[in-house]
């Protein structure tokens, strides 16, 4: 029940009857005009702008329009409606409403929160896709969950989602990477010493868990000399890299649909038939790149290469896809992938980067543009830096396993709840401060702990009386009565649909611990009411409860369950 777009479609329902009868001015379209949460200072339920929208085509004030409409607007479920400037429409309910409200959810709590009319779409969305050269790390932690938790949210609002990761096993870094694990097995085999002087390789001991795989495994393998087996070991520890990146996802409680390779794509010739796709939209030529903002002029040579015309698509400079040595650039391997996605007939394609990915976000966009022709077929979300923080100070953790820390070092100091909530507490484009200390207090300061706090005294409550709080709650009245502080947190409650909404829409999902929180503080101060008041406590001196309080309690505890399933993160009935 979403009685915010529930009133919408009333007052829309309203306007073109009034219009009909010639008693007000329409526009072509009713664009723009809303039913919102009011500023809590109006103490009103709805809060409308129609009087702001039409008042000038109807030749009358906002105040003036606003005070026409009225009389039409009016129900049996509204206590008042009140006109404040510059004229906006408030509606507040009889608190009999709020009963009719909660009815709604307990008959039907799978689906409170889905918005059942918005167009469901085919989403692929690509996040993580981090090099399989080695265990993730916390750079990667905050992109993993916020793709994750974007892929959730859309499923809950009843979107098809494919969760892909794009596996890099083309190129240099892949090569440094294999000599590093033979390297490995030279020292496990032949007590060689690790080169660490050569900055190309991958130093970490990590490599020396997949060495002895690799070893253990494939006792027919000469390892004397590599150019004789360097295909066969890269496909090898590429294969261990992606088991532990797998490893470490799943401790993060994610699971991808695909993995898709990049060298699969490079050798099924996908490069060279995007290319040929390009050049019959004639969106290719021969040209020179001028230097980089901040490269020194005289240090740069131009040379022809092959051009991508990214500035016909809204980039500030056009793209190479070609050397000039006639090697392909990372690019044109990214551009066929994307051929690739968009072959696969997806509404829409969803890229998670990291914060040093920003500034592929143009020439990316453009690609996809020019190979569906479609301007918002890509969106790109940004996942920006985490600092982590102990005592106030940066905190550096173990760095045993190379030169940064591990997804797994931080789920085994906090948890992967922790990690999952905490990581999706602050909007994906500015940076956050991961602290330790507040992430273990048992306190309001703490957000999960607090969520979760919530959610654990109403599962008290429900055992205290011999109920199953996950059992549907049976009662044919709901004439209930609820008190001004109920109303509130019920009034809360009814935000809850537009908050899903919003993040679905915007693909914003740190709005869903907000509004956890926001809704886990007003329930603990309504039950810190009961300490000195007891007609406020849901549990009599009978030890018996009455039904609005059961219903009351059962609302809460399905949105915070629901809200939680989306983020991934537990709901303890016990803490």
């Amino acid at each position: 029940m979403n009685i915010f777009d529930q009133y919408l479609d009333k007052l829309k329902k309203i306007l073109l009857e009034l219009s009909k009868n010639g008693n007000l001015i329409l526009p072509d379209k009713l664009n723009g005009i809303t039913a919102e949460i009011p500023p809590s200072k109006f103490k009103a339920d709805i809060s409308t702008n129609v009087a702001m929208i039409l008042s000038k085509i109807n030749k009358k004030s906002p105040i003036e329009f606003a005070e026409f409409l009225i009389p039409y607007l009016k129900d049996k479920n509204m206590e008042a409606i009140t006109v404040v400037n510059p004229g906006f429409i408030n509606i507040k309910f009889k608190p009999s409403f709020w009963s009719i409200f909660t009815k709604e959810i307990i008959d039907n709590p799978e689906i409170f929160g889905i918005n059942k009319k918005q167009k469901k779409n085919n989403y692929l969305i690509e996040f993580v896709s981090a090099n399989p050269t080695g265990p993730l790390h916390v750079g990667h932690c905050r992109g993993a969950i916020l793709g994750d938790v974007i892929s959730n949210v859309l499923i809950f609002n009843k979107h098809n989602v494919t969760k892909e990761y794009y596996v890099n096993d083309y190129g240099n870094q892949i090569i440094n990477f294999t000599k590093s694990v033979y390297f490995r097995i030279r020292e496990l085999k032949f007590n060689e010493t690790f080169p660490f002087d050569n900055s190309d390789l991958y130093p970490g001991d990590y490599l020396i868990d997949f060495a002895k795989k690799i070893v253990s495994d494939n006792s027919n393998i000469d390892f004397d000399n590599y150019d004789k087996i360097s295909e066969k070991l890269t496909a090898l520890s590429i294969e261990q890299a992606l088991l532990l990146i797998k490893k470490n996802l799943k401790s993060l409680g994610i699971k991808h649909d695909n993995f898709v390779s990049e060298k699969s794509i490079v050798l099924n010739n996908e490069v060279e038939s995007v290319i040929e796709f390009l050049e019959k939209k004639n969106f290719v030529y021969k040209g020179k790149i001028k230097a980089p903002a901040g490269e020194n002029n005289k240090n740069w040579v131009e040379r022809e290469q092959l051009l991508f015309k990214s500035t016909d698509f809204g980039d500030d400079k056009d793209r190479a896809l070609q050397k000039s040595d006639g090697a392909w650039t990372y690019f044109a391997s990214d551009v066929a992938y994307h051929k690739n996605k968009v072959d696969r007939k997806f509404d829409y394609l969803i890229n998670i980067l990291g914060a040093d990915h920003a500034g592929y976000i143009k020439r990316i966009s453009s690609s996809v543009e020019a190979l569906s022709g479609k301007k918002d077929k890509l969106i790109c979300k940004t996942s920006q830096l985490v600092k982590l923080m102990k005592d106030k100070k940066p905190f550096k953790m173990s760095k045993r396993k190379g030169d940064y820390i591990t997804v797994d070092d931080l789920i085994h100091e906090v948890g992967k709840d922790a990690t999952r909530f905490i990581m999706l507490n602050r909007s994906s484009d500015v940076e956050l401060d991961f602290d330790f200390d507040v992430v273990k207090e048992k306190s309001k300061d703490n957000p999960l702990y607090y969520v979760q706090y919530c959610y654990a005294r109403i599962s008290s409550v429900f055992r205290q009386i011999g109920k199953d709080l996950n059992s549907k709650i049976e009662t044919d009245n709901f004439n209930f009565v609820y008190t001004t502080e109920e109303i509130e947190i019920l009034k809360k409650i009814s935000e809850w649909p537009k908050c899903v909404d919003i993040a679905s829409s915007r693909l914003e999902p740190h709005r869903i611990p907000v509004y956890l929180y926001d809704l886990a503080s007003e329930f603990h101060s309504y039950w810190n009411l009961g300490r000195d008041r007891p007609e406020k406590r849901f549990i009599d001196q009978n030890k018996k409860i009455s039904n609005d309080k059961l219903v009351f309690l059962k609302v809460i505890s399905n949105v915070i369950k629901t809200g939680m399933n989306i983020l991934g993160v537990e709901t303890p009935e016990k803490m």
